[in-house]
């Protein structure tokens, strides 16, 4: 049986912390950024974790 290659696409949004835990970047903060406050700016620019219902997919594609 064949190994199980890593999803390229996975691996550059997603990256796993020495816990285990996912982590990625927040979305909307690519383009029309001139309406959102600095405030909002700032939150996005933070990562968070990969939400518990994508946890499994996500896991499956890094091959984790």
């Amino acid at each position: 049986m064949p190994k199980m290659k890593t999803h390229s696409g996975a691996a550059a949004r997603f990256r796993v912390t020495k816990n285990g835990k996912l982590i990625r970047r927040q979305s909307k903060l690519n383009h029309i950024l001139e309406k959102k406050s600095p405030a909002q700016k700032r939150r996005l620019g933070r990562t968070t974790s990969v939400a518990a219902g994508d946890r499994r997919s996500v896991k499956r594609m890094l091959g984790i």
